[in-house]
């Protein structure tokens, strides 16, 4: 099995190169964009695929309790595991801080499938607008 099985991509915000062409990313970092795209991605928000994308936008005005960041983590954990496929998520977590209290921080461990390399990603997200 090649490495090219993680496969290549639009680089994640897309931009335009220095020739004029699209970036691209590849294979660990292409992974690494597609979970950043799946978690920044509302349900229904894409009309020809309403189904793709995380829950968590559902809880924007949630209060910041042990039931909603549980919550946070069940529907992070259920949108990586559907819709990323070279990856095995192996734990997620939500955190919460005292001095901003709207901030979560939402850390993500998982084990590329192709090579069995453990990675991790740290994403943010607000209950309400800062």
């Amino acid at each position: 099995m090649a490495r090219e099985f993680l496969g290549t991509g639009w680089k994640f915000p897309i931009r335009v190169n220095a020739r004029g062409g699209l970036s691209f990313s590849a294979h660990e970092q292409n992974i690494e964009e597609a979970i950043w795209l799946i978690l920044s991605t509302a349900k229904g928000e894409r009309v020809m695929e309403p189904n793709f994308g995380c829950g968590i936008y559902d809880y924007v005005f949630a209060p910041n309790n042990p039931g909603t960041r549980g919550s946070i983590t069940y529907e992070v954990q259920k949108s990586l595991t559907e819709f990323e496929s070279r990856i095995d998520v192996e734990s997620v977590r939500v955190e919460s801080f005292p001095e901003s209290d709207n901030r979560l921080l939402i850390y993500v461990d998982y084990r590329v499938r192709y090579n069995n390399a453990k990675r991790n990603l740290v994403y943010p997200f607000y209950l309400t607008e800062p």
